[in-house]
């Protein structure tokens, strides 16, 4: 396991992370960034092996067990939340919420149950099984719309590459928003899947007219409710 940041002297975000390369521009939930600008003290801990292939197109059942152990790992070490860095990931959540003391949020896919016309943007659809969406408990009929596979979004983040252009990927995602919202126009708010998309949240809003949520806005919200609540 490799850990990318300092020791924090407070409580802070754990964040489980598939083992990549691709670039994590302000937004991405591998960017500490992401989560310091809203005053959250972050540590990442990458599982050596997790390759984006291993978790999304292959399900590799042999690495349940060390997201358990870096679960712990980072709970002991101070963690006061735990979330992953792929919403294919919500897989795993009842296993890791058994296995430690803290919030575990694995996947943006969590906050689907809490709209009453959700839709799914996710980073690979054929990959999407029910029983991800069962894991996470999103209502049953929400729709599901991918990004085109072997676009520059997916093929580089599948593959791993060390290049993403971020601009082409934003109209990745865009077009398959549109796409989503085109298929299903009832949808009034899209959720995310995908921990690399929320940089490009404002677009997606601005395209579809629709509520837009991922990984970040619910960490961000359920970390100030909990701090709210032992202010309170």
């Amino acid at each position: 396991m490799k850990k990318h940041s300092a020791t924090p002297s407070k409580p802070f975000l754990g964040v489980l992370m598939l083992d990549t390369r691709f670039p994590r521009p302000p937004g991405d939930v591998g960017n500490p960034r992401t989560f310091e600008r809203h005053g959250i003290a972050v540590r990442l801990l990458t599982i050596e092996g997790a390759s984006p292939e291993r978790i999304v197109k292959e399900a590799d059942p042999s690495l349940l067990q060390p997201f358990v152990d870096g679960a712990l790992r980072l709970v002991e070490e101070g963690a006061a939340v735990l979330t992953t860095s792929c919403g294919f990931l919500a897989a795993y959540q009842q296993v890791l919420s058994r296995a430690v003391n803290v919030p575990v949020l694995t996947s943006s896919l969590l906050q689907c149950r809490e709209f009453a016309r959700p839709g799914i943007l996710t980073f690979d659809a054929a990959s999407m099984h029910q029983p991800i969406l069962d894991a996470a408990d999103v209502p049953t009929g929400t729709p599901v719309q991918g990004v085109q596979p072997g676009c520059e979004f997916h093929r580089r983040i599948l593959n791993n590459e060390a290049q993403l252009d971020l601009a082409e990927a934003e109209r990745n995602v865009v077009d398959a928003a549109r796409r989503l919202v085109a298929l299903h126009p009832a949808v009034e708010d899209i959720v995310l899947e995908c921990t690399n998309m929320p940089p490009y949240r404002e677009a997606v809003a601005r395209a579809t007219g629709r509520r837009v949520h991922d990984i970040e806005t619910l960490l961000v919200a359920r970390w100030r409710a909990a701090a709210a609540a032992v202010a309170g």
